[in-house]
Order: C-alpha cells, then sequence, then structure tokens
C-alpha cells in the first residue's frame, strides 16, 4: 500500500542505530506514525523537528502495519519555533492535545488550525487566544463541546457571561448571577459575534475554562494530568501579556 500526504512533525522516538518513528498530523489521515530509514542522520534531524511541515509518501504491505516514511521537507519553522516561550511550550503542548485523538483518525480542520497557530506562535499578542480556541476545537472532536452561543436558562444570546461547569452551556449575565460563585467566568472575546481581543484577565479566565472542562472529560476519565508544557504555555503567554 502507499499513499501521499501533507504533515506536520508532532515528535520522533529512536528506532534502533539509525532510523526513528516520526509522529506526524497529516492533512487527510489524521496523526499517523511510521519509520524514517535513517531519520537520525545529518540530513534528516533538521526536518524532524515539531512543528516543520513535511511531503510525505508511506508505503507498507498491510494498511495495519506501522510503514516507512519518506519525507521531503515543504516549511522548516521549527527553527523560529525556538525563539519565544510561548513557541516552544506551544507546540509540545498543542501534540500532547492531538495524542488524545485515535491514530489514523482524520481531522482536517484540526490539521489546518495547527498550521496557522504555529505561525503565530512566536507573537505572544495572539498565541494565547489562538491556542485557547485550538482547545476548544479539541474538547468539540473529543465529544465534549461547548455551547457559547445562547444562555442554557434563557435561550438569549444576549450578555453571555458564564459557563456552567456541569454543562459546558454558556448563561446569561441575569440568568447567572445568583450563581456566579458557582460558574465559570466567559470571556468576552469567546462570544459568538465578539470582536475583542483577549486581555490578560480574559486569557487567564479562557484558561481556566477550557482547563476545567479538558481535566473533567478528558485527563481524568484516562488517569492523566494536564500536560507540563500546557503549564509552561499559560504561564508564558500570560506573562507576555504584560
Amino acid at each position: 500500500m502507499e499513499w501521499q500526504d501533507e504533515g506536520i512533525i508532532l515528535g520522533v522516538r529512536r528506532h534502533g542505530e539509525s532510523s526513528v518513528i516520526a509522529e506526524v498530523m497529516t492533512q487527510a489521515r489524521g496523526r499517523h506514525l511510521g519509520l524514517v530509514r535513517g531519520g537520525r542522520s545529518r540530513r534528516l534531524q533538521p526536518v524532524l523537528q515539531p512543528g516543520n511541515e513535511v511531503a510525505l509518501t508511506w508505503r507498507a504491505r498491510l494498511d495495519q502495519h506501522l510503514g516507512t516514511y519518506q519525507i521531503e521537507p515543504t516549511q522548516l519553522r521549527a527553527a523560529r519555533l525556538m525563539e519565544t516561550a510561548t513557541a516552544v511550550y506551544g507546540v509540545q503542548a498543542m501534540a500532547a492535545l492531538l495524542r488524545l485523538l485515535p491514530e489514523r483518525d482524520p481531522h482536517p480542520h484540526l490539521y489546518e488550525a495547527l498550521g496557522i497557530i504555529l505561525e503565530n506562535l512566536h507573537l505572544p499578542e495572539s498565541a494565547g487566544e489562538l491556542f485557547i480556541r485550538f482547545e476548544l476545537a479539541m474538547l468539540e472532536d473529543l465529544g465534549f463541546g461547548l455551547d457559547l452561543t445562547q444562555c442554557a436558562a434563557t435561550g438569549t444570546t444576549r450578555q453571555l457571561s458564564f459557563v456552567s461547569p456541569k454543562t459546558g452551556r454558556a448563561v446569561s449575565l441575569e440568568a447567572g448571577l445568583p450563581w456566579a460563585d458557582k460558574m465559570l467566568v466567559l470571556p468576552d472575546f469567546l462570544t459568538k459575534g465578539s470582536s475583542l481581543s483577549a486581555d490578560q484577565e480574559s486569557l487567564a479566565q479562557a484558561f481556566e475554562l477550557t482547563g476545567y472542562f479538558l481535566a473533567r472529560h478528558v485527563y481524568e476519565p484516562r488517569g492523566l494530568d494536564a500536560p507540563d508544557a500546557r503549564t509552561g504555555f499559560v504561564q508564558a503567554a500570560l506573562k507576555a501579556m504584560n
């Protein structure tokens, strides 16, 4: 069997003396592993860095086999991703999120979003907001999407200020105020149709929001802790907003 695709390197692990197993987020086939012979060579090591975009040819006798990759670089951004803390932690944190998805399960919109965010991770003013939207998309694809479009109690789309920690649905200011101490804050920049950008306070609220639902629905049921890379990214993104 053989196919060709585009992909973004998520990570590699050593295999034997000179080869590696590459983990790639592909455009059409989701997160896909493959053996790269000679992957530890001077020519391929710089290519097989997280965040780099590559052209792939995958071959195997049977579809369920690991298979081998032939890889050619198309966009080498790894060097730039090492220049800021938000980029260093961000690429690791997004790779950790994508590993929550079943291997070979197509998610083309996440692939597209990953490429967009990687192009902007070195920009502190936009990195945090883009990352939050990526986490929301991940929750959606994992089956735990939040409904931030209208109030769960009244149906209104105005003054959405909270999110119910039980249902993951938005709640208006009026309906939620009596239980505000039990609610999660819905930052203004995440409300439907908002043209506002995140500031430090609203970004911190957004990280708390997505972090809560990732922990509740994804990490805790699997016996996992939130990845250290996310903690590092959150700290770096908030610090950059000062």
